[in-house]
């Protein structure tokens, strides 16, 4: 992800919208962490800390280090509770306490995360001018399949310039894309196909209907902007800020379909974001995983 070519419509930066008085919100951590869900932060706690060592972990250690963002012990169970029940974790009773460890999907599907989120943003992309087009057509009154379908094609970095519609310039994708239709049970009134953009429109005006690049663009700046001169003095504050850091991280693979530079705005932020991930995740982790050690042995070990 570095600097794009010229900028095609829809694709201003942020001083750009400023000028024209339609700047965005930045988004800042502070709204941020008023909308992270005590799921999701343990989604990123298993991920994280108790994935690599692949031991079980005791209910209060899990409440404790939840309880240091603010997540009362309540909704700390509750959150273990509905990840047991989605087949991620199992409990293991053990005299009057309770101990945690991930099932067999809960690791695959953490693996399979981590690999994409650890992994996202390396290396430049490049491009041939091919893109991957698939139709696939959900009537309006299955609403929940519409979100399943948009949910999974997006995560495998598809935009939608138009309903039914599925671009994205990773032709690479298709497999994925077909194992998500088949999964969904669309796959046989489905359609694909690779192409090069014609001469009928504007394909920079076609990926700024697919894709928000400026709301993606305002996060990577809200991210660069909180982890640049954080530096957390202890283990405590290590740990918390390695979990912030994962936890805000595991959103871009989601938000950003990593087109080619050719297709980016100009001053894309994403490059300097995705350095920044990288160095930081490198010199936290060995102070936070000895900290989740030391948290851990506090409630008993294993």
């Amino acid at each position: 992800m570095v600097d794009g070519a010229s900028r095609g419509p829809g694709q201003r930066t942020r001083t750009d919208r400023a000028a024209a008085g339609t700047a965005r919100p930045v988004v800042s951590r502070r709204r941020e962490l008023g909308d992270v869900s005590a799921r999701s932060l343990l989604m990123t706690m298993l991920g994280e800390y108790v994935l690599p060592k692949g031991r079980p972990v005791w209910t209060s250690a899990l409440v404790e280090a939840l309880a240091t963002f603010g997540v009362e012990e309540k909704s700390a169970r509750q959150s273990l509770a509905r990840t047991a029940a989605e087949g991620w974790l199992a409990s293991e009773r053990v005299g009057r306490r309770v101990r945690w460890a991930l099932t067999p999907p809960g690791r695959r599907m953490l693996t399979e995360g981590a690999q994409r989120i650890y992994d996202f943003g390396g290396g430049e992309c490049t491009w041939d001018g091919t893109w991957l087009v698939v139709l696939v057509s959900v009537p309006e009154s299955k609403r929940d399949l519409r979100h399943r379908v948009r949910t999974r094609l997006t995560w495998a970095g598809f935009g939608s310039p138009e309903p039914g519609v599925w671009i994205t310039p990773h032709a690479d994708r298709e497999t994925e894309a077909l194992g998500v239709l088949k999964e969904l049970g669309l796959s046989d009134d489905a359609m694909s196909f690779t192409a090069t953009y014609g001469a009928v429109g504007s394909e920079a005006a076609m990926v700024a209907r697919a894709w928000d690049l400026s709301e993606v663009e305002d996060r990577y700046e809200a991210f660069i902007d909180e982890f640049t001169g954080l530096r957390p003095a202890d283990g405590d504050a290590v740990l918390h800020a390695q979990t912030m850091l994962v936890h805000e991280w595991r959103r871009f693979p989601f938000l950003d379909p990593r087109l080619p530079s050719k297709l980016l705005p100009a001053g894309w932020s994403g490059a300097k974001a995705a350095d920044l991930f990288h160095s930081r995740h490198a010199e936290w982790s060995p102070v936070a995983l000895r900290r989740w050690e030391e948290l851990t042995a506090e409630h008993g070990g294993e």
